[in-house]
């Protein structure tokens, strides 16, 4: 990583520390538009990139110092790259990689709290320098019986803090994307539903065994062992996993054949939980996944579980079976049952969303309908980007259409399908099949 992080030796865990740094951030953004708007008079071709960049970086350094979820959501919106500005988008997605590590004191001030004792009384051996900081913890490398270990620690306060930052985050987001209210509301409680679980590390621990015994079967992908005994609410021990990330995987210049290896090893393990547990590892950034040195895939955090009942995974999932599309009366019902066409809707609106809604299911079809994918061709990206910026300027997608699952589960599969498109992989498609239904 090019500049490390300083590290940080506290951390505001209080409401009322962290709406301070909120309003903070709020005044300073506040002067980058009067800056913006005074250069503007004596220059009015000015565009918005510096505006946009000034302000992604204050708000990027606020959101890091205060970690947890506000940071969270702006790492999420920097992966749905047609919500956001450029100029964000390169400064938040330093989230999924660096944000500044807490200091040694804090870390055994953790260890205290949680296990009555410090790190070095539990481990061999202890590195207090953290080797990767994240949104809602950092990890540590230590040793215990000649075992090399990864020790995840949960930032203070941040557990506790999720629900109060989001509403401060709201404005920001409120701004930044141009949601309707009622969207908005869907949204975050999606994303607060979904990290309340993120910080529960018992539960991760729990999901990780589980999951990780469930895809065994698939070839080339690997996990860590997870440490019940030495985990706990806030602190999770695992085996370290040999590797590099996706990102320095990629400096290495790999062979065609191994960036294959790894892409079906992907495909096939979100498709085999999308469609066989019906469950999700629901966080497919590039800092969750490792390449070991003998070529393959680690998968290193379970924190983000996406389950889909019934009701939404059959009519979804059909409809990337051609068949169902092709049937216009029974696409319609389908999107009924998924909210996607409202029933006060008039016919002319039913005739505008069914038409819009095909042709983006279609494109997003597009892997499952032939056996095999290349998805190193940019011509199905740029589609896909295209169709995603028309969709987002369009007044008629501005109140709140879908059901809510739709936001981690479009956010999986265009993470799967972003991640495979940097790998430039070829993938065989039609190893774990949709179960479908083909009327209503």
């Amino acid at each position: 990583m090019s500049d490390t992080p300083k590290e940080q030796n506290s951390i505001p865990t209080s409401k009322v520390q962290r709406s301070a740094k909120f309003v903070k951030t709020g005044f300073k953004i506040g002067g980058n538009y009067i800056k913006h708007y005074s250069k503007k008079l004596f220059n009015p071709e000015l565009d918005k990139t510096e505006l946009n960049e000034d302000n992604a970086s204050d708000i990027y350094k606020s959101l890091s110092e205060l970690k947890g979820s506000a940071l969270k959501v702006a790492q999420m919106l920097s992966m749905d790259k047609n919500l956001l500005p450029q100029a964000y988008v390169n400064k938040f997605s330093q989230s999924q990689y660096n944000a500044p590590p807490l200091s040694g004191p804090l870390i055994v001030q953790t260890f205290k709290k949680l296990f009555g004792k410090t790190p070095e009384q539990i481990y061999d051996k202890f590195n207090l320098k953290s080797t990767n900081a994240a949104s809602i913890g950092q990890v540590h490398q230590a040793e215990l019986n000649g075992k090399k270990l990864a020790v995840k620690i949960q930032y203070p306060g941040v557990g506790d803090s999720i629900s109060s930052d989001l509403k401060l985050v709201k404005p920001f987001a409120f701004r930044l994307l141009g949601m309707s209210e009622k969207e908005l509301d869907i949204y975050m409680r999606e994303v607060e539903e979904r990290l309340l679980e993120e910080t529960d590390y018992e539960l991760e621990v729990r999901r990780s065994i589980e999951f990780s015994n469930a895809c065994a079967i698939l070839d080339n992908v690997v996990f860590p062992t997870y440490y019940s005994e030495l985990s706990g609410k806030r602190i999770i021990t695992m085996d370290w996993l040999e590797g590099k990330h996706l990102r320095e995987f990629l400096q290495t210049n790999p062979s065609q054949q191994l960036r294959d290896t790894i892409g079906q090893a992907l495909w096939d393990f979100y498709n085999f939980q999308q469609h066989e547990l019906r469950a999700v590892h629901a966080d497919p950034h590039p800092g969750n996944f490792m390449i070991t040195p003998d070529g393959k895939l680690g998968i290193i955090d379970f924190g983000c579980i996406k389950e889909m009942p019934e009701d939404f995974y059959t009519p979804f999932f059909s409809l990337t079976s051609t068949d169902l599309l092709s049937n216009k009366e029974e696409t319609i019902k389908a999107f009924r049952l998924l909210d996607m066409i409202h029933s006060n809707d008039t016919p002319q609106q039913v005739e505008f969303y069914y038409n819009i809604y095909k042709q983006m299911i279609s494109l997003f079809a597009k892997p499952y309908i032939t056996d095999r994918f290349d998805f190193g061709q940019t011509d199905f990206f740029d589609e896909l980007y295209g169709f995603g910026e028309k969709l987002s300027k369009m007044p008629e997608f501005k109140q709140a259409r879908g059901v809510k699952h739709f936001i981690y589960v479009n956010r999986t599969n265009f993470g799967l399908y972003n991640i495979l498109h940097e790998l430039k992989a070829r993938v065989k498609t039609d190893t774990y099949k949709p179960h479908v239904v083909l009327e209503y």
